[in-house]
């Protein structure tokens, strides 16, 4: 798709995931198994035939580029167009949070300047989703439309305190953006915007070319105010979608998997999720092994119990343990007889045995990489 280049935001900052993100930023945080969050927003673009997408990174960036590599995985290691990693403003200074902040652009003014395609498709990086762009891009040239928001429609959205709702006009054209977050909306059928959108090059250099010397102003509140003068529209998608903010966000959505309909959409579908390829040896299985409604990577060795959990890649449970509702990142060694419930382990955790870690479906324990317990 020659007429669009992507852009993704991975420099989402937070302090909610109790320090699965304090090292790496929130698209490097390992995600189901085998992947990365960044790996949902990427896939979702080379599947839709972006080929040029620029990666906005935060100060951390590192976990980032030792996963990503030349972008092979992705098929964007080419000569024309590819992976470029487009190094974003400190947000720190600003003090808040934007999701599209229009200093980042500012700074890579080069990547907007170089490619003559006609469209860019912007996503946030801190997303579950697998969306195919081909459709939404029909429709925003189709309407001529200037922007085109991508929105999802939720019949009851009282828990989406944090998203931003649109109200529509009969042709789908965007009459108001409710950027207040947190603010109730009265109507039981909720549009609220998923943090994608595709917007005219010409129009994105003018805007970065007007608003760039106010600060880090979020692309979204630009929008907002220039509702009139430019024609915004809203495209509906039917794809499951979920925000990472929260240790919350990050365990409800993992526990998902579990739930062979959700694999389905997510994975199992003609547009794959991509990933950095590991040629590691398949999970040996013990005679004592038992392992129940769990998702169970390679390079593993299972010896103890495993109910309604995942498990990454290297991970070693001995004899005896019993790890329920739980996420085990790569490389953790659960020793005999030890025990986790609602539990988050990053990577390379060693649990001694008879060691119990417990936390609750409403507050899962998190425990920081390479600790020893």
């Amino acid at each position: 798709m020659s007429n669009a280049i992507g852009i993704i935001y991975a420099n989402s900052e937070t302090d909610n995931l109790q320090g699965l993100a304090s090292e790496r930023p929130i698209a490097a945080v390992p995600f189901g198994g085998r992947y990365r969050i960044l790996d949902f927003a990427l896939s979702s673009m080379v599947n839709s035939g972006i080929r040029t997408i620029g990666l906005v990174t935060p100060h951390h960036y590192r976990p980032l580029l030792d996963h990503l590599g030349a972008g092979k995985a992705w098929f964007l290691d080419r000569k024309d167009g590819g992976l470029f990693i487009l190094p974003g403003v400190f947000h720190g200074l600003t003090g808040n949070n934007h999701t599209f902040c229009i200093k980042d652009l500012e700074n890579n003014m080069e990547y907007l300047d170089k490619d003559f395609a006609e469209n860019v498709v912007i996503s946030s990086g801190n997303q579950i989703y697998n969306t195919n762009f081909k459709n939404a891009l029909e429709f925003h040239n189709d309407k001529h439309a200037d922007v085109t928001l991508i929105y999802k429609n939720m019949n009851n959205s009282s828990n989406l305190t944090d998203e931003i709702f649109l109200e529509m006009e009969k042709d789908h054209k965007v009459s108001t953006i409710h950027n207040k977050k947190g603010q109730q909306r009265k109507s039981l059928v909720q549009s609220y915007f998923v943090n994608m959108l595709i917007i005219r090059r010409a129009i994105l250099l003018d805007i970065i070319e007007k608003y760039s010397s106010i600060g880090c102003i979020d692309l979204m509140d630009i929008l907002s105010t220039n509702l009139k003068v430019l024609k915004i529209y809203g495209s509906p998608t039917c794809s499951l979608i979920g925000t990472i903010r929260k240790v919350k966000d990050y365990f409800d959505r993992s526990m998902e998997l579990l739930d062979l309909e959700v694999r389905g959409r997510l994975w199992l579908g003609v547009d794959q999720i991509h990933t950095k390829i590991k040629d590691n040896p398949p999970t040996q299985y013990t005679s004592q092994a038992k392992v129940t409604n769990s998702l169970i990577a390679s390079g593993c060795t299972i010896a103890g119990e495993v109910v309604n959990s995942i498990i990454f890649r290297g991970v070693m449970l001995e004899q005896g343990c019993k790890i329920t509702n739980s996420i085990i990142l790569p490389k953790c060694h659960i020793h005999a007889n030890a025990q986790t419930d609602y539990a988050i382990l990053d990577k390379s955790v060693k649990v001694n045995g008879e060691n119990i870690l417990k936390g609750t479906l409403h507050n899962p324990l998190v425990v920081l990489k390479k600790t020893v317990i």
